[in-house]
């Protein structure tokens, strides 16, 4: 069973850490046993279970609701549930819905979206004992704001923003920090310069480990799968080998490839 100090370990000692998501029991109970060390309930159920265009609509009960059913499938897994958009809208906000989270779904650990904005949330959180990760990079949530799906810190001066948001979130008690879809020497950089591990999705090999959506890397996703997905179950004789295949190439850095990254 994982901890949050038996990943900084992992991270101490150079093994890398696998994620992918899950939204129901029958899939946590795989993913657990495919030996999976994180699993992320994210609010991208709102596109691929629920069908819609974003994960905006989804609601805090929603997420109750599958974070249980992924808890009752893997209850021994290190699971991270999503705070969904404008659960967090400040910091008591934060503190009552990231309890209910806590306590309703048995999660370890709760993400949340965003960088200088959420330091006080995530020190909150923190101080109150609850385990944060936090997210930088492409934010679905602001997904209207940003005008679409970009990578994030291509120029000199975001990626320097990034660097100091991930320093401070970390400051401010984050324990873990996702990255998605920044340039890989970016995530190479706050990766080797925070104590807390750093998983990227779509931030190149040189994070401490990588997490997907359970439902692009076995090809049942809508639409066109991201650059920084693979089809894991093609060549696989089941939804187990592929979730094995996984984690092996992780772990032995065969991915991300160059291809996947940016």
């Amino acid at each position: 069973m994982n901890t949050i100090e038996s990943l900084k370990k992992k991270k101490v000692v150079g093994e890398k850490l696998t994620c992918l998501t899950a939204y129901d029991a029958s899939f946590a109970q795989i993913l657990d046993e495919a030996g999976v060390d994180i699993i992320l309930v994210g609010d991208s159920l709102g596109m691929v279970i629920q069908g819609k265009e974003t994960t905006l609509p989804v609601t805090v009960d929603e997420m109750v609701y599958h974070a249980s059913a992924v808890k009752l499938g893997a209850p021994e897994a290190f699971i991270v549930v999503d705070m969904p958009f404008m659960s967090y809208k400040s910091p008591d906000d934060a503190l009552i819905n990231a309890g209910d989270l806590m306590k309703k779904s048995g999660a370890n650990m709760v993400k949340l979206e965003g960088g200088k904005n959420q330091l006080d949330t995530v020190k909150k959180l923190s101080n109150f004992g609850i385990p944060v990760c936090a997210h930088l990079g492409l934010l679905p949530q602001s997904v209207h704001k940003t005008s679409g799906y970009r990578v994030q810190g291509k120029e000199e001066n975001d990626a320097n923003v990034l660097f100091d948001e991930a320093l401070s979130l970390q400051n401010s008690g984050a324990d873990m920090l996702v990255l998605e879809c920044v340039p890989a020497n970016l995530a190479k950089r706050i990766s080797e310069s925070l104590d807390i591990p750093v998983i990227g999705i779509g931030a190149g090999a040189d994070c401490d480990g990588q997490v997907l959506v359970l439902y692009d890397i076995l090809a049942i996703s809508k639409g066109k799968r991201p650059k920084f997905s693979k089809d894991f179950l093609a060549g696989q004789d089941s939804i187990l080998d592929a979730l094995k295949s996984y984690v092996n190439a992780v772990k032995t850095s065969e991915f991300p490839a160059a291809e996947h990254s940016f």
